[in-house]
């Protein structure tokens, strides 16, 4: 299967390009920043918000292959102003999904987060089809990306996955971790479910490894043949060393963690 993957120098992006060629994935990298030294894919140095550059692009693949699919994971991974929060999440996503009608690619995975539902609050286990309840200005971005998914799914026919992430790190460093925590190997574990289910049309699933003390339903990815292999509770003994503090009851009170406390409010369009 061939797969352009946008952000394939950031920190997501790293790890799937590396865990997707393992694979036998034929892996394209689209970013901002220069091609990673040994990466052995073909690369774009492009901005995927430029709609005429990623034309392009899908372009230029055609000339040497089909291109199957999309995995989209580049923009901004914080908060942000509104202006800069929708250009980064919301007009990259149009832009590649118009670029997909163009030259026929019907499938796409989104890196959205669980901030989309950040501000629910933290109690029973939280399923897919909660209502949207972002807790910033960040969240907004990715509600917004998710329904333009949810559009183009049903106007075009394309497969569009939406994986709510939690915690992308090597290992947990907090409370909240042990319930949030994606692993390096099972995130690539979940985009190559999302990439090889059998017509799924629009869906939600949760980014998380198979945690003992999960937050989210895993269920929807498990439909979907994501099945994570690791546990956050491998650490808790060294992560719970310390004495838990107010921070982290803060942070396990919301699904958002830390996003929802007022160290993340400001201004829609403060300095746009």
């Amino acid at each position: 299967m061939r797969v352009l993957v946008t952000g394939a120098a950031g920190s997501i992006g790293t790890v799937v390009c590396a865990g997707l060629l393992e694979r036998g994935y034929d892996v394209a990298g689209l970013d901002m920043a220069s091609e990673p030294e040994g990466f052995t894919g073909s690369w774009f140095t492009v901005d995927c918000g430029d709609p005429d550059a990623v034309s392009a692009v899908f372009g230029k693949l055609d000339e040497s292959g089909r291109l199957d699919a999309v995995v989209h994971l580049a923009s901004i991974p914080d908060e942000a102003a509104l202006p800069v929060i929708l250009e980064s999440h919301v007009h990259t996503t149009a832009a590649l999904l118009d670029a997909m009608v163009e030259h026929g690619v019907n499938r796409i995975v989104f890196a959205s987060s669980n901030h989309a539902v950040g501000r629910t609050p933290r109690t029973d286990l939280l399923r897919a089809e909660v209502p949207p309840r972002p807790d910033t200005f960040y969240g907004v971005g990715k509600v917004a990306a998710e329904a333009l998914l949810r559009l183009y799914a049903d106007r075009y026919a394309i497969d569009a996955l939406a994986a709510r992430i939690g915690s992308f790190l090597p290992e947990p460093e907090s409370r909240r971790h042990l319930s949030t925590w994606l692993s390096h190997d099972d995130a690539v574990r979940m985009v190559h479910a999302c990439l090889t289910a059998p017509d799924p049309g629009f869906a939600v699933l949760y980014g998380i490894s198979a945690n003992t003390r999960a937050w989210w339903d895993l269920e929807p990815g498990r439909s979907l043949g994501y099945e994570p292999e690791d546990d956050a509770e491998s650490f808790a003994a060294r992560v719970e060393q310390a004495p838990e503090t107010e921070t982290d009851r803060v942070e396990a009170a919301h699904v958002g963690g830390p996003f929802v406390t007022e160290a993340y409010y400001r201004p829609a369009l403060e300095g746009a």
